[in-house]
């Protein structure tokens, strides 16, 4: 198979009549090296089952195919998913699918689930990994709700915007810092492999990229005692970024709680009324959230 160069691909558009769609983000990675390196970072192991979200033209497929178990690849766009079907069709082990990855913001679409477990249970013995160039604006739900499922995959090493990686990796008191940094810290590590600039793409985007490597960690997500309602909590706490965390835990508990509850909860916080959310880490965060269901507890009765 042929590395998908800028002039091989302008051949292959031109052959085919398309040209990318800039409204389903498309941007094709040129830069063979970098392809290169989203597949060392992603460490496909000869047994890992692999999720790719945004096939394109099949280029980071194929490098990824013969390294994997199986590969799972996902493309929305009915004429790229025919044109990497000409690309993959050698690939035994590549299921494709034309469908969309989400079947709203904050849910993954079944049938493509279903045919990630059907593929899971004929390898029980195999890890799932999400190895993909995610067009941006899907990158944060995709990967949102991948950690959200009861198992989740083992790793993702993505191709995102540079400043989506920099969300996930942000520290308290920081610009960064906020709902999305708690969901993923709280269950992976997270790392930046590598700033991409805009120029190694076709077409090249607006904003820099950046290739992001987050590795699920079992041992973080158990000391979370109700994984959907942790999500919920700190999204609340977040929603208003510059309200002061009083107000978002009187917005978040309106119907349970009154204001001397909330009082009470940052009494046993040591809290002042002036804390906002941002100033809290991931340690912090976590208790308050136990110590206000507790206190919603003991409200009821």
């Amino acid at each position: 198979m042929k590395d998908q160069t800028l002039s091989f691909l302008l051949r292959r558009f031109e052959e085919a009549g398309i040209s990318p769609n800039h409204k389903l983000g498309q941007n094709f990675l040129m830069d063979q090296n970098l392809l290169k390196l989203v597949v060392r970072s992603a460490d496909i192991q000869p047994t890992d089952i692999i999720l790719e979200v945004g096939t394109g033209t099949g280029g980071l497929t194929v490098q990824m195919a013969p390294k994997a178990k199986h590969v799972i690849t996902v493309e929305l766009d009915q004429q790229l998913f025919q044109l990497a079907g000409e690309e993959l069709f050698t690939c035994d082990n590549v299921t494709m699918l034309n469908m969309d990855i989400l079947k709203n913001k904050n849910r993954l679409n079944p049938e493509v689930m279903n045919t990630i477990q059907a593929i899971r249970e004929q390898n029980p013995e195999s890890d799932l990994k999400l190895v993909a160039n995610l067009p941006y604006s899907v990158a944060t739900p995709i990967m949102t709700n991948l950690l959200g499922l009861q198992d989740p995959p083992k790793s993702m090493t993505v191709l995102i915007q540079k400043e989506v990686g920099e969300r996930m990796m942000a520290e308290p008191g920081t610009k960064d810092y906020g709902a999305l940094s708690l969901w993923c810290q709280c269950q992976a590590d997270v790392e930046i492999v590598r700033i991409i600039p805009p120029g190694v793409f076709f077409p090249p985007p607006k904003v820099y990229s950046a290739i992001v490597h987050l590795e699920y960690r079992p041992e973080k997500r158990a000391r979370i005692k109700e994984l959907e309602r942790w999500h919920d909590f700190i999204r609340a706490m977040f929603f208003h970024r510059r309200k002061f965390l009083r107000s978002e835990l009187i917005s978040c508990f309106k119907n349970v709680l009154e204001k001397s509850d909330v009082d009470v909860i940052l009494e046993k916080m040591n809290l002042t009324p002036e804390t906002r959310a941002e100033q809290l880490d991931l340690e912090t965060m976590m208790a308050l959230c136990e110590t206000s269901y507790e206190q919603v507890a003991l409200k009821k009765g």
